[in-house]
């Protein structure tokens, strides 16, 4: 059984760890209830991260045929929870929802395996309890500056002028730019001289054999000089991540409490390593974890007043995937 701190000491924990120049990896979930701190040289033998070029593990390649089955709730169910979402848009209670649903898979990979073969930037194995296979950075720190990089927007690659198609769609840019304003204000909290340094730009990932373009944002502002003194301070004032929740934040995560039906947990949190000079996190998007002796992969996309029911439905599945 894993000791989890709470938000106060789990926060605490980290701004003492960085004022210490300590390196640390941490890991929090999604209403930061749960907090994991742990310096690198005392880290267990089964968690395993990698940050970008930051890993705690070798690189093997795949050696056996995957099996992968996804089981996810009907259109009907979703539909339901869709419309419930669009009346609280209506009400002007939130502007942009996203919105997640939790679906049982089958695969003949334990958690670690699908951890270590899994190809993306960012990833996470947590203690034989769940996995990660992120593609969406959250905040990086180097220097004094700090840079957020929120993504919305996905499509398959496969698509007729698919770019094109994405970067041109109203509703696409609509959640977009309401994304980077909420996250431009989330960095306004804790740094100044904010500014969008790049606006939708296109990145291409695997999602199993699928290729998906994916439209993100980079967001920079500048740390006062002693920012390494209060990491956890200042991770707990921009959290839960605004690409994941929806805007207003405050709001629209009421209201995801009472619209999903299960609870989030790890799924949409954060983790990160601080290295003792600079740190790197990233959102726990495409999510696995063990429940008994089942397996569940929690996934969504954000929905605003011109979203369609089926295409967002679809969005959900098709981001069920193993990337390999």
């Amino acid at each position: 059984m894993v000791s989890w701190l709470d938000e106060k000491i789990g926060f605490e924990t980290i701004d003492r760890l960085g004022q210490s120049r300590t390196p640390f990896l941490f890991v929090l979930s999604y209403d930061k209830s749960k907090i994991f701190v742990k310096p690198l040289n005392q880290l267990d033998d089964n968690i395993s991260y990698k940050l970008e070029d930051w890993r705690s593990y070798p690189v093997e390649k795949l050696s056996k045929k995957v099996i992968f089955r996804k089981y996810p709730s009907s259109f009907e169910i979703y539909q339901k929870k869709m419309n419930k979402t669009i009346e609280e848009i209506k009400s002007g209670n939130t502007y942009l929802l996203n919105l997640t649903c939790k679906t049982r898979i089958e695969t003949n990979l334990s958690l670690g395996e699908i951890f270590t073969y899994a190809r993306a930037k960012f990833k996470l194995y947590f203690k034989g309890e769940f996995a990660c296979f992120s593609p969406e950075k959250f905040v990086e720190i180097d220097g004094n500056m700090i840079a957020t990089y929120p993504m919305k927007g996905t499509i398959d690659a496969n698509t007729p002028n698919a770019k094109e198609k994405i970067l041109s769609d109203k509703k696409e840019m609509a959640e977009h730019v309401m994304i980077v304003d909420l996250m431009r204000n989330d960095l306004g909290i804790i740094a100044s001289n904010v500014k969008v340094e790049k606006f939708r730009y296109v990145e291409k990932i695997m999602a199993g054999k699928k290729e998906l373009l994916q439209v993100s944002s980079k967001i920079t502002a500048k740390l006062t000089s002693d920012w390494k003194d209060n990491i956890g301070s200042l991770l707990g004032q921009i959290l839960p991540a605004g690409s994941v929740t929806g805007t207003p934040k405050c709001s629209t995560v009421q209201i995801i409490d009472k619209i999903e039906s299960y609870d989030r947990d790890f799924y949409t949190g954060v983790f990160g390593v601080f290295d003792g000079n600079s740190l790197r996190s990233a959102v726990m998007i495409r999510f696995i974890e063990q429940e008994g002796h089942s397996l569940y992969y929690k996934s969504g996309g954000g929905i605003t007043i011109d979203s369609d029911a089926r295409s967002e439905y679809e969005e959900l599945v098709d981001k069920i995937y193993l990337p390999f």
